[in-house]
């Protein structure tokens, strides 16, 4: 199971954090993602951190202002998110996937409800 939070209203330039609490798996052999959806959109890809050497990865979208991180000992991936643009109001999914890297949504195996992100102008 995978849980977010974080989510909510800023204005934009602002930062939030994301958390996903991760139950039921083994979270250190799993490589994690971020993905995000606005209404009427697809499902689009946001962070990747790998599962062996934490190396990460981004959308162009989001380069140089959000920062994936992961904590094995917590079970938890977190997004930071910096520089918020209205352009980043969705809603942010975790996903965990066992073998493998990428940006494909199909490849992910587990993936949490969501929580929501509002940036306003």
């Amino acid at each position: 199971q995978l849980v977010e939070s974080g989510g909510g209203l800023v204005q934009a330039g602002g930062s939030l954090r994301l958390s996903c609490a991760a139950s039921g798996l083994t979270f250190s052999r799993y490589t994690m993602a971020w993905f995000r959806q606005a209404p009427g959109n697809e499902r689009e890809f946001v962070a990747t951190i790998r599962r062996n050497d934490g190396s990460t990865y981004y959308a162009d979208s989001v380069k140089g202002r959000f920062t994936i991180s992961r904590d094995n000992s917590k079970n938890t991936v977190y997004l930071q998110m910096n520089s918020l643009k209205p352009e980043d109001t969705a809603n942010y999914s975790c996903a965990a996937r066992l073998y493998g890297s990428g940006s494909v949504t199909a490849d992910y195996n587990y993936w949490g409800q969501g929580t929501q992100v509002t940036v306003s102008s």
